[in-house]
């Protein structure tokens, strides 16, 4: 994923032009009107590069319903075989309740790219490795008797999901990082997609220990692990 900055803290702002205005200050005082402008300036472009970076994140949005059955996007950013993420699914996604059609699970795996794949845009050996995810995961997911499709999608996780869900009307986003995932980039993709999708989302961290009981909402236990957003921002 290309990493996003956060954004700003509220006391940031105003701490940031204090320092400009006293470093221009205290340029003109020490130097006259030469280093005076040649800081105001390096300060002008340091302005403008922080902005830049803080590039705009909207909501992410699905798609309208079409129905009135569970649509859930597992995105997973290897092959989904972890039994703790499984049985956590399981429990999640099971049977629906008598009468009710039965819930569409799609499974979303951002293509993985190599710097040396990005040099030569050769993306065949990414999509291959994709395929091979979605294939385990949806396999992984029989087992437990649970049905659905895959899709791939873009290497960063959160624009995958993003445009995923342009055509997909989630109802849950389950977000599932494995060990082979680093923890702080797990939890930068797990709080940006929670703080941007306007839908429930759930995290299912790598699994460290043995599993613990997973909840629906409304039951009584919870496995401390799991990440829950109810989408409303």
């Amino acid at each position: 994923m290309t990493e996003q900055p956060a954004p700003l803290a509220s006391w940031k702002p105003p701490v940031i032009v204090a320092t400009t205005a006293v470093s221009i200050v205290a340029g003109f005082y020490l130097g006259g009107p030469g280093l005076g402008m040649a800081v105001g300036a390096l300060a002008a472009a340091a302005i403008v590069a922080m902005a830049v970076r803080q590039a705009p994140r909207p909501p992410i949005v699905p798609a309208p319903l079409r129905d009135l059955r569970r649509h859930v996007l597992v995105v997973t950013t290897q092959s989904l075989e972890d039994p703790h993420a499984v049985s956590q699914i399981a429990r999640l996604c099971g049977p629906p309740e008598a009468g009710s059609p039965e819930h569409e699970i799609r499974v979303l795996v951002p293509a993985p790219r190599g710097v040396l794949d990005r040099w030569s845009c050769d993306r065949r050996k990414s999509v291959t490795l994709a395929q091979r995810y979605c294939l385990l995961s949806l396999a992984s997911l029989a087992k437990a008797g649970l049905g659905g499709d895959a899709r791939i999608g873009d290497e960063d996780v959160v624009l995958a999901v993003e445009d995923e869900l342009r055509t997909f009307p989630a109802t849950e986003v389950i977000l599932v990082t494995s060990q082979a995932d680093p923890q702080r980039h797990a939890d930068e993709i797990a709080a940006e997609l929670r703080a941007r999708l306007r839908t429930d989302f759930l995290h299912l961290p790598a699994s460290t220990s043995h599993p613990a009981p997973c909840k629906r909402k409304g039951d009584a236990s919870v496995d401390p692990r799991v990440e829950r957003s109810d989408g409303n921002g």
